[in-house]
């Protein structure tokens, strides 16, 4: 079994923060963010070949040098959870390390366009 895990990234401060600050629940056992300030991103489970925790919204990059964000998506964390034996390297994440994912760094930040994954990687274009 693993372990459940969570971070949370404060869009207003730009840095992660303690995850204690960023949640609540309501009676029902659910996890919510406290507000829209914070985007709580989830443990995979998995570690990189260093040894780091691999969470949602990490960029990792593979041996063969491809680089892919780390998402959950029908259930499981693509890509990571396909090729679990990879020897995979976490490189950054989509709120500190954007400029690894795109040329024009001043098209598109990921705290405007929020924790959609498709819009960051496409500029907001659907």
């Amino acid at each position: 079994m693993r372990d459940i895990k969570f971070r949370a990234w404060n869009k207003i401060l730009k840095q992660f923060v303690p995850i204690w600050s960023a949640i609540e629940t309501r009676g029902d056992d659910v996890l919510r963010p406290i507000n829209y300030d914070f985007i709580i991103e989830q443990y995979t489970g998995l570690k990189d070949k260093s040894g780091v925790d691999i969470y949602e919204n990490d960029i990792v990059k593979t041996s063969g040098a491809n680089i892919y964000v780390v998402e959950f998506f029908d259930g499981k964390f693509n890509p990571v959870s396909d090729l679990e034996g990879s020897n995979w390297e976490v490189i950054g994440n989509i709120h500190q390390d954007y400029d690894l994912l795109v040329d024009d760094t001043d098209r598109i930040s990921p705290d405007d366009i929020g924790n959609d994954i498709h819009e960051f990687l496409h500029g907001g274009d659907k």
